[in-house]
């Protein structure tokens, strides 16, 4: 599984390509795939990173996604950031038009 986080990163989130659709997904804390990075389960440490990396295997297993790897976030104003501009994009859709689907639901992430 490919890794796209700076080593030593403090705070790393887990992301995947959902099978059915090829939607970006966000572990969460119960195991479950969200469409919302502030869902995610966020992971302190290697250790914990390296267990959030792990709990993706079954639903790679089961077909559910693709790809999960762990990448860079940090937290701020009570919520949760993409650390690179790759992961904002992702996180936000293509960038082509600003004022339609994700981009117009994610205010504040392109500011």
């Amino acid at each position: 599984m490919a890794q796209h986080t700076r080593k030593g990163a403090q705070f790393q989130a887990l992301t995947a390509n959902r099978l059915s659709d090829g939607i970006v997904v966000y572990l969460t804390a119960d195991d479950r795939w969200s469409e919302s990075l502030q869902d995610a389960d966020v992971a302190e440490g290697k250790e914990a990173a390296d267990a959030l990396l792990a709990r993706a295997t079954p639903s790679v297993d089961r077909n559910e996604v693709v790809e999960p790897y762990l990448f860079e976030v940090s937290r701020e104003d009570g919520g949760i950031r993409a650390v690179s501009v790759r992961e904002t994009i992702r996180q936000a859709g293509p960038t082509v038009r600003r004022d339609l689907g994700k981009q117009a639901e994610l205010a504040g992430v392109h500011d």
